[in-house]
Formats: structure tokens, sequence, C-alpha cells
């Protein structure tokens, strides 16, 4: 999923959220976001980012993957709007305190849109951009996505590096059969917010698209692994990507059938465990 596994939009204009946001927030971050840790490690090591590195992270939500970058000695821009619990995290972990305590390097966090983020005081030419949002998320977020992407081209230099993310295929992602259950309960009507399966060539369209040049992708496995179902369950609802279905239906319904959904990944021990595996697609700013 912000850095994310989804962004974090309404299901349709004019309704309104029956989540909680800022306990999704708590559960991205203690429960849900880690999950993605191994794709952000790949990227950034076949990429060798280091203190040469300047990094615009779009959907850059509560900021773990640009707090990896930054301990490489990157300097990092994260660009969110819509995110502001998740915001106040990553600013809590990457900005200076008080005193300057925490300064890590060059870090600016922009809430509101990439055009933004190139106003902002002392902003660089990116020599990377990443977009970790899954591509194949919903229809909605795929556009939303490809917007910042068209936006964010003309603040990097250019040949500079912009990674895309996906879900890998259905087949090797156990959890593509629990995040049907957010599909089958949404709202036919609304197509913002509803979760669908990857396709195979879904980051190289969005890249085409975007106008980006394809120069190498790659498969990272990012087990889903969880305490206990509970945790299964909330860290899933972190994501967002259920919000359609709890507007269209109600929490409860919406946790039976996903707890339901989990039971094959039960372990003896009652952990949870789901084994998947994501895409990432690198390209080229012409």
């Amino acid at each position: 999923m912000t850095p994310t596994l989804a962004r974090h939009h309404l299901p349709h204009a004019g309704a309104t959220p029956r989540v909680d946001r800022r306990e999704r927030a708590r559960d991205w971050v203690e429960i849900q976001e880690r999950m993605l840790v191994p794709l952000y490690e790949a990227v950034y090591e076949r990429l060798e980012v280091n203190s040469g590195t300047r990094l615009l992270g779009l959907g850059c939500g509560a900021g773990l993957a640009l707090l990896m970058a930054a301990s490489r000695g990157a300097s990092v821009t994260g660009v969110d709007r819509g995110a502001d619990e998740r915001l106040a995290v990553a600013r809590d972990r990457l900005e200076p305190g008080p005193w300057g305590a925490r300064t890590r390097g060059d870090v600016r966090i922009v809430d509101g849109s990439v055009r933004e983020a190139a106003t902002a005081p002392g902003a660089p030419a990116y020599n990377l951009v990443t977009a970790f949002d899954p591509v194949a998320g919903a229809a909605e977020t795929e556009v939303d996505l490809e917007e910042q992407l068209t936006a964010a081209a003309p603040l990097a230099e250019h040949g500079a590096f912009v990674v895309l993310a996906g879900w890998g295929p259905p087949e090797r992602c156990s959890a593509s059969s629990v995040l049907r259950i957010a599909a089958k309960l949404a709202d036919p009507q609304a197509d913002g917010g509803r979760w669908r399966p990857a396709r195979r060539d879904d980051l190289e369209e969005a890249a085409q698209r975007c106008g980006l040049r394809p120069d190498g992708s790659g498969r990272v496995a990012c087990p889903f692994g969880y305490a206990d179902p509970g945790s299964a369950v909330r860290g899933m609802l972190s994501t967002g990507l259920f919000d359609a279905a709890i507007g269209a239906t109600e929490q409860a319904q919406v946790d039976k059938e996903l707890t339901e959904a989990l039971h094959p990944y039960l372990r003896p021990d009652g952990t949870v465990w789901m084994p998947n595996v994501f895409r990432y697609l690198v390209t080229r700013v012409p």
C-alpha cells in the first residue's frame, strides 16, 4: 500500500466518513506501515540512495519510507494531502525538534499538492521521485497518482529516476483474497476507493500515460504478519481500502467478513501470516 498501501480519499464526493481517522492513523503506524519495508529497502539499494540523493516522496503519509532514505543521508521532501494525522507523524519523525535535536539533514514535509512542494523554500531539483502507493488500488487513486506524477516530472532533473510500485499477481498475493471483501461490500455505483486486483502491465501503462521511460523493474516479497486476528483486522482497515465498504454497509459487517477472510491465514500459534509479492518499476524523466 503511502508511503502507503492506499490513498486516503472518501468513498465518494459529499459522503460523511464513518471511520475514526486518528485511530486508523495509529493502527497504520503501529501495525501496517512496516509491511512494505522490504520494498523500500530493495528500491533504495538498487538506486544506491545516499547523501547525493534528493528525493521527492509522493503520498508520503506517515513518512517511514522518507525516514529510511534520510537515514542513508538523502535530502527528502514528502508530499501528501488529506492525511493530516499521518503527516503529523511524519513531521515528528523527520523535522527538527524544538531545540533541533532531531534534525535529519534537509527535510521538508508538504501538506498539499506537488506544485506546493515546488514553491517550498529551498526546493531542489530532485533526482529521485517515489510513488510507493500501489498502482492497482482503485480508479480514483490511480487518476490521482498519475496527476501527481505528471506534476512532479518538471521538478525533477533530466534523467531522474521515478519509481512506481504495485501489487504483484493476485496468485502471489495472499492479501488479494482478503481485499476482495472490500470490493464486494463497496457501493457498486461508487468507483472511488474500490479496490481491484493488479493487472500485469499496470505500472508500465501508468508510466506511459505520464510520459516516463521504463528503465528496469523488480519484485519483492512483502509478507503481512500480525500478532493475532484482531491486529490483522485493524491493520487491513488502516489501509483505507475498506472505507468505501464501511460507507456502503456498516463497520460490524466489514469486521465480520474481514475476520472470516483472514481465517485461512491463521497459524496454530494464533498469528496471521499472508505472503505477498509487490512489483516496482524504475522509470526515468525524459
